[in-house]
């Protein structure tokens, strides 16, 4: 056992300096440290439980290690593929099982340091991370690293604990390890610290939504919806120089710290946004930073977008940078509003934290890319409460600093980000990063048909066709939506994956595999919403639609528009106000002076917009919101507009990249283009002159999504598909030229469409 006598005094000594570490953490965290009171601590000896020959029993085992036995020195560590820890706390024996997150690490993953300013590439890595639960408590959840003692959370039906190391360096490695384990009130001091900062007088704009969702769905419920599929977001993280000073100049450490946060979000994430978060790379700045490093996060983060887009060449959906700064701002990170899938604005900057409050900065940071706002606590009212114990909703404002769940308005952003046609490039699923075969852990392997692993609870892959990573006899498939409960392929024509607006494209079953294609969308340029806007990165842009998106409510903006919704104003007021270039109308700000649209722009620059609300629905107003009224052709005609700013600095107050400014013309950075000036590639022209012979839509791949009838790489080729009655249950069919075509898609990486901007409304 451990010495206390020995060590009692270097205890003291580190349990001094991770109060002062946590408090500081807590402070830049939340900028409030007052729910720093509602948290016990106590030290704690875990131990791993292991079985020993001719017993049936488990023993506790003083040492943690989970590297597998019997490893070469140069080969690097493999951790065993599940573990048990003995965790004795606050009166309490908890039991945790834990088996390797298999999702938090991609094939690709490579990891990145510097030597005499030259990048070092190692593929692979210690992969250390687990999820779990507490054996025998009902929806308990767990998330640890075990690669230097145990660092991580898990959680009962009452309680969060927080567990990590103690520093004690001259502790021997045949000695019980010293662990702090932290842990929160129960229900009532949490309740009573969100009540002082709750107001819940206010409205909320998004209650409408929840239930326009709700009805949504129930009108697609035979067809899997984009929120129900698993997503993948491929997440980079690059650690500053800082970084990697604090973590005793250690690139392993640092990188871990990383992988250990990483595992904390994407155990969040998967449980209620039906999202995994993959690691793809880890970068560590060795030798000095890339950027300038400084407390204003807004500079930093647009440096860092730059850096991305010159220097970093892996594939990644976002790319976030881990700061050992302290901002000068009110919260602890920041990144671009709707920016995940695009080069520029897929990025985000986290300042330092310890491990748990760091993964909820990048939880947040990541659910801005994913076009999820924060919640004010004035403006949030019951019904986007989250149901938890200890309080706290991930996207606050209330300084809970370990909040785990997100509210329901949050996730009901995320469904409209996707039902906008945001994310596209989130479908792709990355293989695992350890490829030896292991039956039941969820993926298809060498040597496998099937493989169901941890989905089988949750009813994504059916037993019955799976045994023992085997098909059984007759089945041609076990899981996926193109695969119906008798383990048959749902016929070709099957609408897996339905189309979320005019601008996407629906995903439809080959016939011969169970799962479904890829997500795409059509082409930009492409007409929409009654030849009154332009299909743009999946999305269709209409300056009436903009103003809907800002200053309205869901309703008006997919079911009706009443005389008091918002709307975009008449012509005659762009014509007249943007070429005068003032604060009422105009193409930008050159320093102090405001630019003079050409009458070539005007549709393109300062947005003008009838029936404006007093607070935006996203974003805050700069300044004050400009009125303007026009007696004009008989009537009075609204043109009123605002600099609606984001916290990336964006300025939702012009008129968004696509939206059309004339016949076959778009914007793009407040010019109107000709939509053949955009360089997009082109799709195969039929013998008749027609774009995909006129049989089918042009994807952002370049590619011809042909009509049901219809086959070849132009749609040319007359290919007719039995009604299938919309029986589900029927059996298989062969393929045919329209499956080699859309299974030719399938490999595809939905990246290269998206680059030019973000999915978000009025991103570039």
């Amino acid at each position: 056992g451990l010495h206390w006598n020995e060590t009692a005094s270097g205890i003291e000594e580190v349990l001094a300096d991770k109060e002062n570490t946590f408090q500081q953490s807590n402070s830049s965290n939340s900028k409030n440290n007052s729910y720093s009171n509602a948290i016990q601590k106590e030290i704690t000896l875990p131990s791993r439980l292991i079985y020993y020959i001719n017993r049936d029993s488990e023993t506790p085992y003083h040492i943690l290690d989970t590297r597998a036995r019997h490893q070469q020195k140069h080969d690097k560590a493999v951790h065993l593929a599940q573990a048990s820890f003995q965790i004795e706390a606050f009166g309490s024996k908890f039991i945790l099982d834990l088996t390797l997150n298999n999702d938090l690490l991609s094939s690709n993953y490579v990891e990145i340091h510097y030597e005499d300013g030259k990048p070092k590439f190692s593929k692979g890595g210690e992969h250390c991370y687990y999820h779990g639960n507490i054996r025998g408590v009902k929806d308990s959840k767990v998330a640890l690293s075990t690669c230097n003692g145990l660092h991580g959370m898990f959680e009962d039906s009452t309680y969060l604990y927080l567990i990590e190391p103690m520093d004690l360096t001259h502790t021997a490695e045949s000695k019980s390890r010293p662990h702090i384990i932290q842990r929160t009130y129960g229900t009532q001091a949490s309740k009573q610290l969100r009540d002082l900062e709750t107001d819940s007088s206010s409205e909320w704009p998004f209650l409408s939504e929840l239930q326009w969702l709700k009805r949504r769905r129930r009108k697609r419920a035979l067809s899997r919806g984009v929120f129900e599929e698993m997503k993948y977001l491929e997440l980079m993280i690059v650690n500053d120089h800082k970084m990697f000073k604090r973590h005793r100049s250690s690139t392993p450490f640092t990188n871990n710290f990383a992988k250990s946060v990483v595992n904390l979000v994407d155990a969040i994430y998967k449980e209620q946004l039906n999202t995994r978060v993959v690691l793809v790379a880890v970068e560590t700045w060795t030798d000095r930073d890339r950027i300038s490093i400084h407390p204003d996060p807004l500079q930093m983060l647009h440096d860092f977008s730059k850096y991305r887009q010159h220097y970093i060449k892996q594939h990644a959906d976002a790319v976030h940078l881990l700061s050992n700064v302290t901002f000068h701002y009110k919260r602890s990170s920041l990144s671009y509003f709707g920016g995940v899938c695009s080069v520029a604005r897929g990025v985000g900057v986290n300042e330092y934290g310890l491990p748990l409050p760091m993964a909820q900065e990048l939880a947040q940071s990541l659910a801005q890319n994913l076009g999820i706002q924060w919640e004010p606590a004035a403006r949030k009212p019951k019904e986007c409460d989250c149901t938890e114990s200890w309080g706290g909703c991930i996207m606050e404002e209330t300084g809970v600093y370990h909040s785990r769940k997100f509210s329901k308005c949050s996730i009901a952003e995320y469904k409209e980000f996707l039902l906008r046609g945001g994310g596209a490039c989130l479908f792709n699923r990355p293989t695992k990063l350890f490829e030896v075969t292991e039956c039941g852990n969820g993926y298809v392997e060498a040597g496998e048909e099937c493989d169901c692993g941890f989905r089988m609870a949750s009813r994504e892959c059916y037993a019955d066709c799976c045994k023992k990573c085997s098909l059984s006899n007759g089945a041609h498939c076990s899981d996926g939506p193109c695969c119906n409960t008798s383990c048959l392929f749902f016929p070709r024509g099957y609408d897996c994956r339905y189309a979320v607006n005019e601008c996407d494209i629906a995903e439809f079953c080959t016939g011969d595999s169970g799962q479904c294609p890829p997500n795409l969308h059509k082409q930009d340029g492409y007409a929409c919403d009654s030849n009154q806007g332009r299909c743009y990165n999946g999305e269709c842009k209409t300056r009436d639609n903009q103003c809907k998106y800002i200053w309205g409510s869901m309703e008006s903006m997919f079911l009706f528009s009443s005389s008091t919704e918002s709307s975009g104003s008449d012509k005659f007021c762009y014509e007249k106000l943007n070429t005068e270039g003032t604060t009422k109308g105009n193409c930008g700000k050159d320093g102090d002076r405001w630019i003079q649209c050409s009458k070539h722009d005007v549709f393109c620059g300062f947005l003008l917009c009838t029936n404006l609300t007093r607070v935006p629905r996203v974003g805050q107003v700069q300044g004050e919101i400009i009125p303007n009224s026009f007696y004009h052709q008989g009537r009075i005609v609204d043109c009123s507009g605002a600099h609606v700013l984001l916290d990336d600095d964006t300025d939702l107050g012009y008129v968004e990249d696509g939206a059309p400014c004339g016949p076959q013309m778009m914007c793009l950075d407040k010019k109107c283009l000709p939509i053949q000036s955009l360089n997009i590639s082109s799709c195969p022209i039929g013998s008749n002159g027609k774009v995909c012979s006129g049989h089918g839509v042009c994807s952002n791949e370049a590619t011809c999504i042909c009509n049901f009838s219809w086959a070849g790489t132009d749609c040319s080729i007359d290919d007719p598909v039995r009604d299938t009655g919309g029986k589900k249950e029927e059996g298989p069919k062969g393929p045919s030229a329209t499956n080699l075509i859309i299974g030719s898609i399938a490999g595809a990486i939905l990246v290269a469409a998206i680059v030019l901007g973000g999915t978000g409304w009025g991103f570039k």
